[in-house]
């Protein structure tokens, strides 16, 4: 096998085992609404 096919296959490797590694960092949280009090009285009717 030649060298530049070799690095190919390790790159390959290095870059899929990275993006596994970023997928199982993915976390998520849920959002949280935040109301502010409105200061006009015809608004918040």
């Amino acid at each position: 096998m030649s060298r530049l096919i070799r690095n190919l296959i390790i790159l390959l490797v290095i870059i899929g085992g990275a993006l596994y590694f970023l997928s199982t960092l993915a976390s998520e949280k849920p959002q949280t609404r935040v109301e502010k009090p409105v200061a006009n009285e015809i608004l918040g009717q």
